[in-house]
């Protein structure tokens, strides 16, 4: 006890240099499979922008000092310890890996940053079973999410849907911004990724891009191909195994005509050259990143009024929101016959897309680090 109390001391004395440069570890839990995830877009859009700061945050994204295997083991055999120094540390999953950096960021006397990408609300309609789940998952991410001194989240929203759970710990909404260097050169694709789909060059294409869930609007946005004369293309990969949801197989094993599931895709750029016009029914959303790219790319976005969406947007300016699927079809028709209204929707957006940009997004994070530390 007493060794932990001379460490929060000396931790103190630390954060008094204001102008030091800043340790973190920036953690994300299985890197590899959550690299095709939001979670994974939005960790490495964080971690972009911490690279783009001049200084003030040297960052890690791993704790070990001697990576996983005999290093490692040697620090720890030489009585040394086997985790390399850091001030502070984010973490971005919830899985063991995380509990185990929080509690060794706890016991330390570290500050603890937890990223609250996952909520009840958006893990319900995910996968099959994922609705019996989410009273487990809201009880645990309570648990977890209140071991933090700090908690960040994407909107006012999702700050609002964890305020219920409770989480008592503060929580501070910050963008998942939208990378625009990732997007430079998507316009050249048109031709090559139409060609691709077997789409013609005068087709109107609406468009989706991710993870292709119920929850994100599927069933709207295949009764919206049934009842418009466009091609309507999502972009992202889907499952149809046991683990998928019914709708998902459903639809992806019987799609209309004019729907077309690519599955992954290498390069999103080829899914912005492509479309026309992103519809994004979505039926809870923290942000939404793929809307930022649409908007990044100047194109009109289509959104199901929810109010996490009028916090960022404005409906007639920048998007266009629709209530009902009567409403979804109005504004798609009118957007599909009114090339000027499409351009001039598209720059509105991408005007809001330029105020989520990863310099803000480092600016913003370096600014909540060096809070925290100064507590």
């Amino acid at each position: 006890m007493a060794g932990i109390l001379e460490h929060r001391h000396a931790f103190a004395r630390v954060r008094s240099l204001h102008k030091r440069t800043v340790r973190v570890l920036h953690y994300l839990e299985l890197e590899g499979p959550l690299q095709r995830s939001g979670i994974g877009t939005s960790t490495a859009h964080q971690r972009r922008a911490l690279e783009l700061l001049e200084d003030g945050v040297a960052m890690q994204t791993s704790p070990w000092a001697g990576g996983l295997r005999g290093s490692t083991r040697r620090r720890i055999v030489d009585g040394k310890s086997p985790v390399r120094p850091y001030d502070i540390a984010h973490c971005n999953t919830i899985g063991p890996g995380s509990v185990a950096v929080a509690r060794h960021a706890i016991s330390t006397g570290r500050p603890l940053v937890v990223h609250a990408h996952v909520t009840r609300e958006d893990f319900r309609g995910s996968f099959r079973g994922a609705d019996t789940l989410a009273p487990l998952l809201g009880r645990y991410l309570r648990w977890f999410y209140n071991q933090a001194d700090l908690v960040l989240c994407p909107s006012e929203q999702t700050k609002r849907h964890l305020e219920a759970y409770p989480v008592t710990a503060p929580i501070e909404p910050i963008t998942n911004g939208v990378d625009h260097a990732s997007l430079e050169g998507f316009e050249a694709l048109r031709e090559p990724a139409r060609a691709k789909l077997g789409l013609d060059p005068d087709d109107v294409v609406v468009f989706a891009v991710g993870n292709v869930f119920e929850r994100k609007g599927l069933s709207t946005f295949c009764r919206l191909a049934q009842a418009l004369p466009y091609e309507f293309v999502w972009f992202g990969p889907y499952d149809t195994g046991p683990q998928a949801s019914r709708a998902v197989r459903r639809w992806t094993r019987n799609s209309p005509e004019n729907v077309t599931f690519t599955g992954w895709v290498e390069d999103k750029r080829e899914a912005f050259a492509a479309g026309d016009i992103f519809c994004f029914p979505t039926q809870t959303e923290n942000q939404g990143i793929a809307v930022l790219e649409a908007m990044a790319c100047g194109k009109p976005v289509v959104l199901r009024d929810l109010p996490v969406f009028r916090e960022f947007y404005t409906d007639g300016d920048d998007c266009r929101c629709c209530g009902t699927e009567a409403e979804f079809r109005t504004t798609l028709r009118a957007l599909a016959t009114d090339p000027a209204r499409r351009q001039c929707l598209g720059e509105q957006a991408r005007n809001t897309a330029a105020e989520h940009s990863l310099e803000r997004v480092g600016n913003r994070l370096h600014e909540l680090y060096t809070g925290v530390l100064e507590e």
